[in-house]
């Protein structure tokens, strides 16, 4: 099975008017030059000529700025240089991110003609105090809108949602989960917040108004969102940031590995709700699971051992993720 791949051309910054208090989209996206058509043939290229290149899995990706917020002539020069590699069959289409309240029946048009797949929203948050609290410059109902007229659209609904933010909760979190489960995208990003310099995050913290999540309860607050979403045959395709410029951090619960840290939360779970007394236990799980079982640094094969279950982990690859069957030795 082939997995999904993006050919990523950043945006970064262009055509956002607004400054959200945690962005600083250079450190992010660690590019600052706005790309151009060669940049864009260029990117094609090289992930063409790549061992495993499959045309089938492959979409081109503008990220990091709002894409449909850019000049309208600068963003067609950009669409109609990727389309020719949709139309070919290179690419089986086109992903971007960009603003709910960018969104319109003649963006949408533009994008449609020119073999968009798929468009992701940064919604960040369903609370409309948190919008404002973050400077989002939009607000719930413009998330809401925007999510139905690209499903209308018959293009593919992504939205992106933050933890920690500044006038968040856990509660806010899940309830913002809900929210978006009820507008069926196809897939979610969960980014946990993190402080970056030159934001204005940056300068509530030094103020101490603003206190980042720690890493224990943003693992402990994915974990649920990541259980809900699974519930509800959401596809969550990233969990935390891919990687950050440690010149440019300064606080938040950012980790290498956050998606694996919240499974391993999720096999914990499961493994507590089926061992019964105190003992031996062989644990199967598939063979992709097996470091989500044991956990990071060994810490759920550790924290059974605490309870008073000596467990082994062992593969069975007839089980599905999230499934295991636990035996008494």
């Amino acid at each position: 099975m082939s997995h999904h791949a993006n050919i990523s051309i950043f945006v970064p910054h262009l055509g956002c008017e607004h400054r959200c208090s945690f962005c600083n989209q250079n450190v992010i996206t660690g590019k600052l030059n706005a790309p151009n058509i060669s940049d864009i043939d260029e990117a094609v290229k090289v992930a063409v000529s790549s061992k495993n290149y499959s045309a089938a899995n492959t979409e081109i990706a503008f990220f990091g700025g709002s894409f449909t917020a850019i000049g309208r002539t600068y963003m067609t020069e950009l669409l109609e240089a990727a389309s020719k590699y949709v139309k070919d069959g290179t690419v089986a289409g086109i992903r971007l991110s960009t603003r709910p309240d960018a969104i319109d029946r003649e963006v949408l048009s533009i994008l449609k003609e020119n073999g968009v797949t798929a468009v992701e929203l940064g919604a960040q948050s369903m609370a409309d105090t948190v919008l404002v609290a973050n400077k989002r410059g939009h607000t719930v109902d413009d998330i809401i809108n925007a999510s139905r007229l690209i499903k209308e659209f018959d293009i593919s609904l992504g939205l992106q949602m933050m933890t920690g933010l500044y006038g968040d909760c856990e509660e806010l979190s899940l309830k913002t989960a809900e929210k978006i489960i009820e507008l069926k995208p196809d897939t979610v990003r969960i980014y946990p917040t993190i402080v970056l310099k030159n934001t204005l995050l940056e300068v509530l913290y030094k103020k101490g108004v603003y206190k980042p999540q720690s890493l224990e309860a943003a693992v402990a607050v994915c974990t649920k969102l990541l259980k809900l979403f699974r519930e509800n045959n959401i596809n969550v395709i990233r969990l935390g940031l891919h990687t950050i410029d440690m010149d440019s951090y300064v606080a938040g619960p950012w980790h290498p590995s956050m998606r694996e840290l919240c499974e391993g939360k999720m096999y914990l779970a499961l493994a507590l709700n089926v061992l019964t007394e105190p003992g031996n236990y062989d644990i199967y799980v598939n063979q992709s699971s097996v470091s989500k079982m044991i956990g990071q640094k060994k810490s759920n094969i550790e924290y059974l051992k605490n309870m008073g279950y000596n467990c082994k982990v062992k593969v069975n690859n007839e089980l599905a993720d999230f499934n295991l069957i636990c035996t008494r030795m």
